[in-house]
């Protein structure tokens, strides 16, 4: 063992649901010493930058359970068990905005809180928008926007956005209208 590394002792499940995994696991330390580590196992997910004809992004907005309010993002979704990434982004595009793509670039893949999760979040990018069919899940209820760039900047500076994924796609889009 190097003198980072921490090793698994035991392990125990503590749920299983549909979304994650939650793991409680005794670790042993560079140290000598045991700790006690909560691991939260994601499929992983993917995100995407889709960017309309006339320059806009696509956000959806919608109340997100955990934080008791309603937040905008741009298109996600988790992984299905076996799900290429990719297939998965073309899903959850059409999925959620009603459109489809010719094109799908992978400009980024991060994990979104390593200190407790294992989630790997796939961030693509696509200007190649066609019209496709909105097919929401029974639970799922968001309403989908097209900003321009400033009015995004605006609402990372006033806070409409705050989810880090949505963050990281507005800073993209600034990096590459300033190399246009």
């Amino acid at each position: 063992m190097d003198g980072l590394t921490e090793k698994k002792i035991e392990s125990t499940e503590i749920f299983k649901g549909r979304v994650v995994h939650l793991l409680v696991d005794k670790v042993g330390l560079p140290n000598g010493n045991d700790a006690t580590r909560e691991v939260v196992r994601h499929p992983g997910a993917v995100a995407i930058i889709a960017v309309t004809e006339d320059e806009k992004m696509l956000l959806v907005r919608q109340y997100r359970y955990p934080l008791d309010k309603i937040i905008y993002e741009i298109p996600a979704g988790k992984l299905e068990p076996g799900e290429n990434p990719d297939d998965s982004a073309m899903r959850e595009l059409e999925e959620e905005t009603g459109h489809q793509c010719e094109q799908l670039e992978r400009i980024a893949s991060f994990y979104s809180s390593p200190g407790f999760s294992d989630e790997l979040l796939n961030i693509y990018f696509t200007n190649t928008l066609t019209n496709g069919r909105q097919h929401l899940d029974d639970d799922e209820f968001l309403e989908v926007y097209a900003v321009d760039l400033g009015e995004a900047v605006q609402m990372v500076r006033d806070h409409r956005i705050a989810d880090a994924k949505t963050v990281y796609a507005v800073q993209y889009m600034q990096l590459k209208a300033m190399q246009k």
